[in-house]
C-alpha cells in the first residue's frame, strides 16, 4: 500500500500516511474533508502566470466542490480578468457591457443566488461581494459544482458559467497548460513512484492509489482482483478496478476501453492517471495506467504480476492514451 501521496495539481503537496486497511475512501476524505489533513501551499512559488494571492484563493476555494481541480478555476479566472489584473470596466467595480462584474465575472443575480445556496467561508468581506477575489472565486467553485462538476463533468460545469463552446475549450486547454507546469513542464510528467504518488485530480489519485495497492498479485485472464473473488487480475481488470475505486465506471475490456476515450491527442504529455494501450484501433490486446516518469502499473501477462514498467519499449506497438479522469 502506497505510503505517501502527492496531489500536486492541486498546487498543495499533501503528505498523508495512508494505514493498512484505510482505503482510497479514507484518503479522499482525509484530502478533501479531514481538519488535520497536513498541507503545505505551494503558491509561494510562481506557477506559470497565475499571481501568488490568486493562487492560494484558487487552492483554498478548490475544495469547496470535491472532484474540482484547482486549475479549473485558475483557468476560468485567467480567460475572465486575467486573475484580477484586467484594467477594463467591470473587474473592480461597475459592469461590463453585459452586466458581468469582479474578478470571476459573476453577474449580480448570480452571485446573489450562489451565496444565499452556499454560505462563503471566512476571508471575504461583509456582506459578500462579487468584487472581493476570495468570495469571487468561492462563489465559483460552488456554481461550478452545482452545474456538474461535483459529478466529474467539467465540461458540462464550464459551459454553464458561459454558454459558448469555444469558451470551454479554451478553459480547459488553460487548466491543462496549469497542470503541467506544476507537473513538470511540457515533458511527460510525473514521478512514477507508487511511493509518492502524483495527480492531476482526485479520481486520477484514488485511481493510482488502488492500482498501486495491487502490485505483487498474479495476472490472472480474467481476473477482477480478490474482491470479486478471483487470485489476481487481468490487464482490464486492474484498469476496471482501480477507477471503480475512483467511482468511475469503465467498459471491461482494453479494447472497449480505448473506444470510450476520451482521447489524450498524439504529442499532448501524458498525466498519471491516464491508460496507455497497445495493439491497432481495430484490435486493442493490452492496458495499462499510466504513472508519471515514463512508467505505467499493469497486469503484464500470465507468470508475471502486477507491476510499475515502462510503457513504451523497444518493438512496442503503443496505440495512443484516454483520460477517463478530467
Amino acid at each position: 500500500m502506497p505510503t505517501k501521496l502527492v496531489l500536486t495539481a492541486a498546487a498543495v503537496l499533501l503528505l498523508i500516511v495512508v494505514l493498512p486497511g484505510a482505503g482510497v475512501a479514507g484518503v479522499l476524505s482525509a484530502i478533501f474533508g479531514g481538519s488535520d489533513t497536513i498541507t503545505l501551499a505551494k503558491c509561494s512559488t510562481p506557477i506559470a502566470d497565475i499571481p501568488p494571492d490568486y493562487c492560494q484563493l484558487y487552492v483554498t476555494a478548490a475544495p469547496d466542490c470535491p472532484g474540482l481541480p484547482w486549475t479549473v478555476l485558475a483557468a476560468i479566472g485567467k480567460a475572465e480578468t486575467d486573475h484580477g489584473r484586467s484594467t477594463l470596466p467591470g473587474v473592480r467595480d461597475g459592469e461590463n457591457s453585459a452586466g458581468a462584474g469582479g474578478p470571476m465575472q459573476f453577474l449580480a443575480s448570480t452571485f446573489a443566488s450562489v451565496v444565499a445556496a452556499h454560505p462563503l467561508p471566512p476571508g471575504g468581506v461583509s456582506p459578500p461581494s462579487r468584487y472581493n477575489p476570495s468570495d469571487a472565486i468561492h462563489a465559483a467553485a460552488f456554481l461550478l459544482c452545482d452545474n456538474g462538476a461535483r459529478q466529474g463533468d467539467l465540461r458540462a460545469a464550464v459551459f454553464a458559467y458561459n454558454h459558448d463552446d469555444r469558451y470551454v475549450d479554451k478553459v480547459l486547454a488553460q487548466a491543462a497548460l496549469y497542470t503541467q507546469a506544476i507537473l513538470g513542464g511540457t515533458g511527460e510528467t510525473g514521478a512514477g513512484d507508487c511511493d509518492a504518488i502524483q495527480a492531476p485530480n482526485p479520481a486520477a489519485l484514488a485511481a493510482i492509489n488502488y492500482a498501486c495497492g495491487q502490485r505483487g498479485l498474479p495476472y490472472e485472464w480474467g481476473g477482477n482482483g480478490p474482491s470479486r473473488g478471483d487470485t489476481g487480475f487481468d490487464c482490464s481488470g486492474l484498469t476496471t478496478a482501480a477507477y471503480a475505486a475512483a467511482g468511475i465506471t469503465l467498459p471491461r475490456t482494453a479494447h472497449t476501453q480505448f473506444h470510450a476515450g476520451p482521447r489524450v491527442p498524439d504529442g499532448q504529455p501524458l498525466l498519471p492517471g491516464d491508460l496507455v494501450f497497445y495493439g491497432t484501433p481495430a484490435k486493442i490486446h493490452h492496458v495499462g495506467l499510466y504513472l508519471g516518469g515514463g512508467l505505467m502499473i499493469d497486469a503484464p501477462d500470465f507468470g508475471q504480476v502486477v507491476k510499475n514498467e515502462p510503457y513504451r519499449y523497444n518493438g512496442d506497438d503503443y496505440a495512443g492514451a484516454t483520460r477517463p479522469a478530467r
